[in-house]
């Protein structure tokens, strides 16, 4: 049966429920590329700014100031809300600590090694893994296969890629895919901020032994401390808090690919901030995710 429009006499017209859904969900689809280039500039210039640390508190030092500087200022600026989780979320919440601990400990050990760029260009393997498994549509396939190309390339012989870094990368890959299902499935059920709250605080929880075993009373230096707090906001409390939003408007497939864009900016904050020159090589891998991304975006963008 089809609904036929009638002019009311007077008064305002009014749009159909589903109207307005569809406009709020094409909205948001069309916003969620906007969050995921703002939080890999945040991510990838707070780790250039945390490489600065790695001489006198290690990588480890350097990762636990920024989970436990990241959760302690989300409480101290959002208080009960940073705190509101749900009992049902509570096991969920510690998975997903341990498994951003994880995370990010392999990829800081590994810009220790390799470039800021070709490190986040291996690590997406992890979100094009997600992009492959959950699609559903041809042309993301294409994109994340495109992707693919360009990690693929890092591993000819004409790249000059530490071996340990490279492998280091790729556990922070395995660990990134396990961190978006993980999140996708959480942000459903509970708010993004206290989700944040206490992962990053549960990340600090497991960081604290190997932590102190590397850097000792070093941690507590007034310009490690300071260091470090810039970049528990750069690197953690703002990517993280963006992130999530970004789950929460598309699907964790489409977030996956919109993230190959992270290699690129990561490539270019190297070279300005570290003058981490890559080769052609690199440099072609860096050009199939920024296309694939490009792509992926316009399609999440399309209603």
């Amino acid at each position: 049966m089809t609904a036929v429009a009638v002019a009311a006499p007077s008064g305002p017209r009014r749009t159909p429920p589903g109207g307005v859904r569809a406009r709020a969900a094409a909205l948001a689809g069309g916003s969620a590329p906007l969050l995921v280039v703002a939080l890999a500039v945040s991510m990838h210039l707070g780790s250039a700014i945390a490489t600065g640390l790695f001489g006198r508190v290690g990588p480890v030092g350097v990762l636990w100031l920024r989970c436990a500087l990241a959760a302690l200022a989300l409480a101290a600026i959002f208080r009960g809300r940073a705190l509101a989780l749900p009992r049902q979320s509570r096991r969920g919440v510690v998975a997903l600590g341990v498994v951003l601990a994880a995370m990010n400990a392999c990829f800081f050990e590994a810009i220790a090694r390799v470039p800021l760029g070709v490190a986040s260009t291996i690590e997406f393997t992890g979100p094009l893994l997600v992009a492959v498994v959950g699609s559903r549509r041809p042309r993301d396939l294409g994109f994340a296969l495109l992707a693919g190309l360009g990690v693929a390339l890092l591993g000819s012989p004409s790249a000059h890629v530490d071996t340990a870094g490279a492998v280091l990368a790729f556990g922070s890959a395995a660990c990134w895919a396990t961190y978006i299902v993980l999140a996708k499935r959480l942000v459903g059920e509970a708010e993004p901020l206290p989700v944040l709250t206490w992962t990053l605080a549960l990340a600090a929880v497991v960081l604290t032994a190997p932590a102190l075993a590397r850097a000792g009373g070093s941690l507590w230096d007034g310009h490690v401390l300071a260091v470090g707090l810039a970049v528990a906001a750069l690197a953690s409390a703002i990517p993280y808090l963006l992130e999530l939003l970004a789950l929460r408007m598309v699907s964790a497939a489409t977030f996956s690919i919109l993230l190959s864009l992270e290699p690129a900016i990561a490539a270019l904050i190297g070279l300005v901030v570290l003058g981490q020159a890559l080769g052609v090589v690199e440099i072609a891998a860096m050009g199939c995710v920024v296309v694939a991304s490009a792509a992926a975006a316009r399609a999440a963008a399309s209603p």
